[in-house]
């Protein structure tokens, strides 16, 4: 059976999403869209699909009887309605970052999907299925650099536009290190800090960039995770767990080793979508592997709530300048399984 997917929201992301649903993945096609420019919704799925067919709303496409699942890639503030809609429609659901905007508003999906029974919501946490992450996690949980004691983290884009302002950091940038050390360390959050070293000269009066983020965990690991937007040379992932009897890190992007002119280089990336591609499609190709199975296993509607709680806790840090409490709530029996409530 092929799984006929609907996409609402049809930007960047979008668009990206139905050409890797169409051509890179197996088992699905994308059917219908939905956007504000259903013009511009309908041109971007012809591309793909000659027979698509593009709704009037996000809530028409998710009732259709055409559509078995559906992919919610629209701005933030629209997701929590449409995973809602979804959820009360009976239909599987793969909402890209943020679940929601509000950590109340991604409770009540959680409370909805309890409700109904059966998990239903994937969040586009794409982190644990990089292979780097995965075998980085193989490591930890193997015991071999004994029990985690610290993680050190940097993340580093090359720029960032005029529009990005200082709590973007947090909720665009620093969750995905929110969400896949929750993961990567079977653990939760206590306590977060943020630190605002000397200014970048290429930042602007909207951001203060960079910014170091401190975490501690309910099993007293302690974090620090550089954020620097503007560092000018590429985008650059770093992670380094230090276990008692070892460090493990996070392997760099395969690149080739170059010899020239009495120099040896190797190609740093900038673009954030080439650094994470195969692990965008793994991701994609577990969630339609999931609902043709009838059971999902990716990253939950609670790991979307527990990154919001920590997000939230963060940006408040930002404000504050102390160390702020994170009172993250025992996870549900009902997303028991690995860990964080997700596939090793």
């Amino acid at each position: 059976m092929t799984l006929r997917l609907g996409v609402i929201g049809t930007g960047a992301i979008g668009r990206d999403h139905i050409r890797r649903c169409t051509h890179a993945l197996s088992g699905a096609t994308v059917v219908a869209v939905s956007d504000l420019d259903p013009d511009a919704a309908l041109a971007a799925l012809r591309v793909h699909n000659p027979e698509g067919r593009a709704f009037a709303s996000g809530e028409e496409l998710i009732a259709s009887p055409e559509v078995d699942a559906v992919l919610v890639t629209s701005w933030g503030g629209t997701h929590a309605r449409y995973v809602q809609a979804a959820i009360a429609a009976g239909k599987f659901v793969f909402c890209e970052k943020p679940l929601a905007t509000t950590a109340a508003d991604c409770r009540a999906i959680v409370d909805a999907e309890i409700a109904h029974g059966t998990r239903l919501v994937q969040v586009g946490f794409m982190r644990p299925y990089d292979d780097g992450y995965r075998a980085l996690r193989q490591v930890v949980r193997s015991g071999k650099i004994g029990t985690p004691l610290m993680v050190h983290c940097a993340h580093r884009n090359q720029s960032v536009p005029e529009m990005y302002g200082t709590e973007m950091a947090v909720v665009d940038t620093l969750v995905h290190e929110l969400d896949v050390l929750r993961w990567l360390l079977d653990d939760d959050y206590v306590s977060a800090q943020v630190i605002f070293p000397r200014a970048t000269r290429h930042t602007h009066a909207k951001l203060r960039d960079p910014q170091i983020v401190l975490l501690e965990t309910r099993k007293g690991v302690r974090i620090d995770v550089e954020i620097f937007v503007n560092c000018r040379y590429g985008y650059d992932i770093q992670c380094a767990v230090v276990g008692e009897e070892g460090i493990a890190s996070l392997p760099e992007p395969a690149a080739v080793a170059v010899r020239h002119e009495a120099r040896l280089s190797t190609e740093i990336l900038v673009d954030w979508k080439e650094r994470f591609i195969a692990a965008y499609d793994v991701e994609l190709q577990d969630f339609v592997d999931s609902c043709r199975r009838g059971q999902l296993r990716g990253p939950s509607a609670w790991d979307g709530f527990a990154a919001s709680v920590a997000s939230d806790a963060c940006v408040r840090a930002q404000n504050e300048g102390g160390v702020v409490p994170i009172a993250m709530p025992d996870r549900p029996s009902f997303y028991d399984g690995d860990g964080t409530g997700r596939a090793a």
